[in-house]
């Protein structure tokens, strides 16, 4: 019982430490127009949480991210392009984290990143029931490579952080 309760304790500080970094980024001003474009810095959350926990819990943090900060920063209308990608994002990055070692952390998350972007487009044609969205679609992988590299290389610094303060924690017990 009191393994799930900590278990619990701990997926909520990752869901609100990923809900800060959310509703944080959304105050930064994009200095490229495009719709959608954005660092996705909550995502090293998200992938740490995938690497140390279980895809379950994961998505319960990428859940309450998208629920709370899309009705923190006021862009309720953006959640269901938000939980198209992340979705899509998640499923294909837990498949990757299977196959692929820890050290290849930021390919998972560019390839994540390009599912997410992938997912928003395919629910803004949705949304708009236009396929005119899809001239987006270069913009925003080009930007989510990118940025996915760099949520993909702090996801595995936090990890190795991670891993050698548990380390100094065991020696120190």
């Amino acid at each position: 019982m009191q393994k799930s309760v900590k278990h619990l304790v701990t997926l909520a500080m990752f869901a609100t430490m990923s809900m800060v970094i959310f509703v944080l980024e959304a105050q930064i001003p994009v200095p490229i127009p495009i719709p959608g474009i954005k660092l996705g810095l909550a995502n090293i959350i998200t992938l740490f949480v995938l690497q140390k926990y279980r895809v379950w819990d994961a998505l319960a943090v990428l859940t309450m991210r998208i629920l709370l900060g899309s009705l923190f920063t006021g862009t309720l209308v953006s959640c269901f392009y938000s939980f198209s990608g992340g979705l899509l994002c998640l499923f294909g990055m837990a498949l990757l984290c299977h196959f692929l070692h820890r050290k290849h952390l930021w390919f998972i998350s560019v390839c994540g990143a390009i599912l997410h972007n992938i997912g928003q487009i395919l629910a803004a044609m949705l949304v708009m029931q236009t396929t005119q969205v899809i001239w987006y679609l270069p913009f925003l992988l080009l930007s989510g490579c990118i940025t996915g590299c760099f949520t993909g290389l702090a996801a595995a610094f936090l990890v190795r952080h991670w891993e050698r303060t548990k380390k100094k924690r065991q020696i120190t017990s």
